[in-house]
């Protein structure tokens, strides 16, 4: 069976990944470390914000949001570079992962919280931990710590909640029935995407919302008629030149669906 081709669409992807024969890849903090930094010092030349990261000692996870077409050729160079520092470390040769890396487009805006929540209960599911937020190597850890890595800085968690204590009230104890079969459905679901033939003669008409320098305020009024009139908010964040994340804050305040692209079964 052909590979199902890459979704390099600008946006949030889930990605995972895991060692060989599903061996331990990280074995030691100094390793979680330099995958970290590897991360970052890639994500700072291809231009991806990390929402989200678990590190596990045989696989990771990552909640990136990439802004240009460009995923494939940035993941490939965070794989390979932590396979030959652990290869050189370690003194051993051969293929560190178990294959490419698996990754789902992110095309509902809503289903980021739930994602993210998710992926800081791993370490909880794995029992080495019993709360959110005590294992070291995710975001929430992170946040807790004061320690948010520069790569980091953008995520939509840090935009969303008020405070820590409202962060950690959202999360809650454990996964309830229906996130769980909400994550289900999502990673068995494969997407892609309708090329609308509007999109490209709607995209050109965004300066018409922004004709000249804006008060924020008024920006932010445009924003949301913008989205409103059918408009994605990764089109409206490249026109603007803003965060997408940033774009979400926006509309989740006066609560307005925001999508991205338009998903069809196959």
């Amino acid at each position: 069976m052909a590979r199902q081709p890459r979704i390099e669409t600008s946006g949030f992807h889930h990605i995972y990944n895991r060692g060989v024969e599903r061996r331990i890849v990280f074995t030691t903090a100094e390793d979680k470390d330099k995958f970290l930094e590897i991360v970052c010092e890639v994500s700072m030349h291809y231009d991806f914000a990390i929402h989200e990261y678990v590190i596990m000692d045989n696989h990771y996870h990552l909640l990136l949001e990439n802004k240009r077409e460009n995923l494939s050729h940035g993941m490939r160079q965070i794989n390979a570079t932590y396979a030959q520092y652990f290869n050189k470390k370690y003194k051993r040769v051969g293929h560190l992962w178990q294959d490419r890396y698996k990754s789902w487009y992110v095309f509902d805006e809503a289903y980021l919280f739930t994602l993210f929540k998710y992926l800081e209960f791993n370490p909880i599911k794995a029992k080495i931990t019993e709360k959110a937020g005590e294992f070291k190597y995710t975001l929430l850890h992170d946040i807790l710590q004061n320690k948010i890595k520069f790569c980091m800085q953008d995520s939509f968690v840090l935009h969303w909640f008020d405070s820590t204590n409202e962060l950690l009230n959202s999360i809650g104890i454990k996964l309830d029935d229906k996130e769980l079969k909400k994550i289900q459905e999502f990673q068995k679901k494969a997407t892609s995407f309708k090329k609308e033939p509007n999109k490209v003669i709607q995209s050109l008409s965004l300066k018409e919302y922004f004709k000249a320098d804006l008060p924020k305020a008024k920006r932010d009024e445009q924003i949301l008629k913008a989205l409103k009139d059918g408009f994605t908010g990764s089109e409206v964040a490249r026109y603007l030149e803003l965060s997408p994340s940033w774009i979400s804050k926006i509309a989740k305040k006066s609560k307005v669906k925001l999508s991205y692209h338009t998903p069809i079964a196959i």
